[in-house]
């Protein structure tokens, strides 16, 4: 990761090879599990379903694990974070027969912040070549990011040409001036700096981070819908992500530190149960809508202690009145931020809903009632071999990142100075690097 002015970028991967498979692994570090995926990538032909998807993907090895250590995809315990992701890691190898020396990983800590850059530039020649394109994707991304902050992800909305806006793929277009409209999204350096030191003390490179909601957008939304708009919206066990889908393109992502797991702490404090039994509450009659028969069904709670109290018997009614307020307060900052971004009015009349905590019984008709749109749940879309306990909504983030590298090469431009390194990593062989790099 390097220095830019007073940002720093993530590392960016190299674009896929165009005519031969490539073996790639991906790890989704998130509250409530950590899981590695290993996959094939082989080249495929153009026009096929899901446009725009240069590869199709077979999964070869999958590994699965309770999260530890992360709290709303933060780490707080190193060493119990590290030890559950090498077990994802080994499990995955185990069932791939390879074994993984780098990967690509999410990130959806350090208060994930999305804006809007303009830049343009003076043609060199009589049309666009791509050396200018790159010098104005450079120009878009070196705006100046506060300090400690890391750039994640510098990503072209559109192109315009002498003032004509809109332009998808300006190359060979005649013209005096190229502009881009960028979205740079950035994040707080020192959590994004502790998951990858936690990942590179399993001796696992990272190839680069993906921001969770570009990830889960890529794996749930079909072309219609980002073309006419959408809104993505991921929930966690810790965190609730938001991505907007504008003409192809994301515009807009947001993160929030509340998700599922809040309303498992909800349901623990207020029936005074343990949290694993509070989750299977959850996850079996769990949810915000009323039904006729609530006061009539009745539910056992299980005590803290098992040797103390006898098991404690309530209506269901009254576990639907512990979740709602929680999965309304989800919402309506979801909506909040929807309406902040400007970008409500762009997202028509559809939201997808992903993430584990999104198959809660109900939710989809109260987020309807609350975000005022249509709503479906999305569920990862266009990769073979996942076991059927990885094709829920529980998944995307994981799968998204196996896609990503079939769009990644949109952002592969190089900003001066970019591979000097983080702070203090930049040493002699760094310093030297750079001189060769800027002096020939």
């Amino acid at each position: 990761m390097s220095r830019n002015g007073s940002s720093l970028y993530l590392p960016r991967m190299r674009p896929l090879p165009g005519r031969r498979a490539v073996v790639m692994s991906v790890l989704d570090v998130g509250s409530t599990k950590i899981c590695c995926l290993i996959a094939k990538l082989t080249p495929r032909e153009e026009g096929d379903v899901l446009a725009g998807r240069s590869h199709s993907v077979q999964v070869l090895g999958f590994g699965y694990q309770r999260s530890r250590g992360i709290k709303s995809g933060v780490v707080v315990d190193m060493d119990a974070a590290e030890q559950a992701i090498r077990l994802a890691v080994d499990a995955a190898e185990r069932m791939a027969g390879v074994t993984v020396e780098s990967l690509i990983s999410n990130v959806s800590c350090g208060r994930l912040q999305s804006e809007i850059f303009s830049a343009s530039v003076p043609l060199a020649g009589a049309s666009v070549a791509e050396a200018d394109i790159q010098r104005v994707l450079t120009a878009g991304s070196s705006h100046s990011v506060t300090d400690g902050r890391a750039v994640t992800h510098a990503l072209p909305i559109s192109y315009n040409l002498d003032g004509n806006r809109g332009i998808r793929d300006p190359r060979g277009m005649i013209g005096n001036k190229l502009g881009v409209d960028m979205q740079v999204v950035t994040t707080e350096m020192p959590p994004v700096r502790n998951l990858e030191l936690c990942i590179n003390r399993g001796h696992l490179h990272v190839e680069t981070m993906v921001a969770t909601p570009f990830a889960s957008g890529l794996s749930t939304l079909v072309d219609d819908e980002t073309e006419l708009g959408v809104a993505c919206i991921d929930m966690g066990g810790g965190t609730t992500t938001l991505s907007v889908f504008v003409e192809g393109q994301m515009v807009h992502l947001d993160a929030i530190a509340v998700g599922g797991h809040h309303i498992t702490m909800d349901i623990a404090r207020a029936f005074a149960t343990r949290l694993q039994d509070a989750e299977r509450l959850k996850t079996l009659y769990g949810s915000p809508l009323t039904l006729g028969s609530d006061d009539r069904d009745m539910l056992t709670i299980p005590p803290l202690e098992a040797d103390g109290d006898l098991p404690n018997q309530i209506p269901r009614s009254a576990l639907t009145r512990v979740v709602r307020p929680r999965v309304e307060e989800i919402l309506e900052l979801v909506r909040d931020r929807l309406t902040a971004s400007g970008f409500a009015g762009r997202v028509g009349k559809q939201i997808v809903l992903t993430g584990g905590a999104s198959q809660l019984t109900g939710l989809s008709e109260v987020a309807r009632r609350v975000l005022g749109r249509n709503v479906r749940l999305g569920r990862p879309l266009g990769v073979a071999g996942l076991p059927e306990a990885a094709k829920g909504p529980a998944f995307a983030t994981a799968v998204g990142l196996l896609i990503y590298p079939q769009v990644a090469q949109i952002e592969q431009f190089e900003p001066k100075n970019r591979r000097a390194g983080w702070p203090g990593q930049s040493g002699y062989l760094a310093r030297v690097g750079q001189w060769i790099r800027e002096s020939f």
